[in-house]
């Protein structure tokens, strides 16, 4: 499993390199026809410019289907693997994605050849590669709720929260501030202007009210930008935020405050656009029971299993959106995500790839 996991984190995957990206996915198809043979449907569909999205299906001996969600695209830059290379010492692995979440992906075929080798009964089992999650799954989300649809459960392979199942997700949104003003010399005709930046900070806290960390609700501003000199009245600005929900309902309601942001001088213009990436993911009553079977396959190893809620987002949002049995965080049991000390801890490789094995026998 080391050697697969050395294969996939060389085969570098930044989101927005569509070369390396298909090169990549070309990579873990090979991986998976070597460790599982060829499977009995496949599909690829084509990202554009995004990476695309791989589907391999192998038919189990129970009824019934099981979708294993992967990405393996990272948000490590190509080239980042020369000055970064992957290692494994002292009992654990790192590299670019080692953590987030190559080792998940290989995990998760492992887990599929095992339940084969030792003829375990086991559903079908949909094995679902995609290339555009950490830039929010614009392309494959239709893919991925597709092959939920019809599924016993899906299983996300992120990676665990300390060893934790994560069961409950906050919801994103994406949001852009634009603000025009009157562009004026700050010295010779300060009054006939109107700046944008000025505007742009009183807005900053009418946004940013619209917080309510007591419902899980936080609002960031992490982007502004405006202005063209210390010495003009800014006609341009605009600021980037994102926003963290725990509540469906949430959504509306900074929707609506969002659109009531006005700037104190009327000759400013303030335009809010953008988007929710993902909903919540919540614990709905399929994904509760789902867990419950985790943490009974769990015992039976003498493992505990604990949930976990967390502020980050993934593809198991769209599932759980949607009133079907998911659970997340089945990958890797490590840290440092998105950081230079990303790592797995080695040891912990085989007991997550059983835990899973035994949670789809539990399905059969």
């Amino acid at each position: 499993m080391l050697d697969d996991l050395r294969t996939v984190v060389e085969l570098e995957t930044h989101s927005s390199d569509k070369a390396m990206l298909t090169a990549g996915l070309s990579g873990v198809r090979a991986l998976a026809a070597e460790r599982l043979g060829p499977p009995d449907v496949a599909a690829v569909h084509d990202g554009g410019e995004l990476g695309d999205v791989l589907e391999l299906t192998y038919h189990g001996t129970a009824p019934g289907t099981v979708l294993m969600a992967s990405h393996y695209d990272t948000v490590w830059p190509t080239g980042t693997l020369a000055a970064w290379p992957f290692t494994v010492s002292g009992g654990k692995a790192t590299g670019p994605g080692v953590f987030d979440m190559k080792t998940g992906l290989v995990q998760s075929i492992w887990a599929l050849r095992g339940l084969r080798e030792l003829g375990l009964p086991h559903p079908s089992v949909r094995l679902l590669f995609n290339g555009d999650e950490e830039i929010g799954s614009p392309f494959s989300r239709p893919y991925i709720e597709a092959a939920s649809e019809d599924a016993l459960a899906t299983l996300v392979f992120e990676a665990s929260g300390g060893g934790a199942l994560k069961t409950a997700r906050k919801g994103v949104g994406l949001f852009d501030v634009t603000v025009t003003g009157i562009e004026a010399h700050a010295g010779l005709d300060p009054e006939a202007g109107a700046s944008a930046v000025h505007a742009l900070a009183e807005i900053i806290t009418q946004v940013t009210g619209a917080a309510a960390p007591e419902r899980g609700t936080t609002v960031n501003v992490g982007l502004v930008s405006g202005g063209t000199g210390r010495n003009v009245a800014a006609g341009h600005a605009t600021a980037g935020i994102d926003v963290r929900v725990s509540e469906p309902s949430e959504m509306a309601r900074v929707e609506e405050a969002f659109a009531a942001v006005r700037a104190a001088d009327p000759r400013v213009s303030v335009t809010v656009s953008g988007v929710w990436n993902r909903p919540p993911m919540t614990q709905n009553p399929a994904s509760q029971r789902l867990f419950k079977e985790a943490q009974a396959v769990a015992a039976g190893f003498g493992m505990p299993l604990e949930e976990i809620s967390v502020g980050g987002a993934s593809d198991a949002n769209f599932v759980s959106a949607l009133g079907r049995p998911v659970l997340d965080g089945l990958g890797a049991v490590g840290g440092g995500a998105h950081a230079r000390h990303e790592h797995v801890v080695v040891g912990h490789i085989p007991e997550r790839t059983a835990l899973t094995m035994g949670l789809i026998t539990a399905l059969a």
